[in-house]
């Protein structure tokens, strides 16, 4: 039994390495998944380059990524609210889309 029935219970403290706090640029990203488990390849595309490096991979369960869903959902929404709409790149036009017409 515990001698503070009311206190909530602290929420994990987070640690970072050192490289591990520089961060990772990324600005592409493939997800696949099976029953099991969802995989996120994080990539740099770079122009003129045919292959995209994966300078990072992340797999979690399908909960924890329904999870990570909502918790990015609720941060961009709080990122709008503060900075203003987050708009779409233009879509090029012309011969190289023609899906774009």
């Amino acid at each position: 039994m515990s001698d503070s029935p009311n206190v909530p219970p602290q929420a994990p403290k987070l640690t970072l390495t050192p490289e591990a706090a520089l961060g990772t640029y990324s600005n592409f990203v493939s997800i696949a998944h099976n029953y099991s488990e969802v995989v996120m390849d994080f990539g740099r595309t770079l122009p003129g380059r045919a292959d995209i490096p994966v300078v990072a991979r992340v797999l979690m369960t399908p909960f924890q990524a329904k999870q990570m869903l909502r918790a990015l959902t609720h941060n961009l929404k709080m990122y709008e609210e503060t900075y203003g709409a987050i708009s779409e790149p233009p879509v090029p036009t012309g011969p190289e889309n023609p899906t774009a017409n």
